[in-house]
């Protein structure tokens, strides 16, 4: 199931466009969203899924991209890596074909946790993380625990709000 960009993909892009540049991960890409507007600032765009058919698709688009289980497949050091995570908690009566891209776990944190233990060694000396999360995924400052973040924008919406962070490792 390829995620459809909704409120949460379009704030992230925001800020994709204004400061994403040099060689760029694009982590869990989905539509490929955030890989096509990185390329707009740079040639040196590598979009990573861990569903084939979200490979497939942004490969039509003309941009580099691989299967992998978060770093599972990666190799290499990059100057921005994009993730817009799945990030709500288990919800029991949620169709499975959609909880693979929505559900972060039963907490809702679980995959962004994951992603950020192995993130910095993905990272230049300089490379920063661009990650957008909800209210409902839990306390920033236990997620990115080790990560000096600062919030760049919070949109509410009708049951919860998200909010796009930076982070440096």
């Amino acid at each position: 199931m390829i995620y459809e960009p909704l409120e949460d993909s379009f704030l992230l892009n925001k800020y994709v466009r204004k400061f994403v540049n040099g060689k760029v991960l694009d982590m869990g890409t989905g539509s490929g969203i955030q890989a096509v507007a990185a390329i707009e600032n740079t040639d040196d765009v590598l979009a990573v899924d861990i569903h084939p058919e979200c490979v497939a698709y942004v490969q039509q688009k003309g941009i580099a991209a691989s299967q992998s289980d978060l770093f599972s497949q990666i190799t290499g050091t990059f100057d921005w890596i994009i993730f817009n995570p799945p990030y709500l908690p288990e919800d029991s009566d949620e169709p499975e074909d959609s909880k693979l891209a929505t559900t972060g776990g039963k907490e809702g944190h679980e995959i962004l946790v994951r992603f950020l233990e192995q993130a910095k060694k993905h990272l230049t000396a300089t490379g920063k993380i661009l990650v957008v999360i909800s209210s409902l995924t839990g306390d920033p400052e236990k997620i990115f625990q080790g990560y000096p973040y600062e919030c760049l924008e919070t949109e509410l919406l009708f049951m919860e709000t998200i909010s796009v962070y930076l982070l440096f490792p």
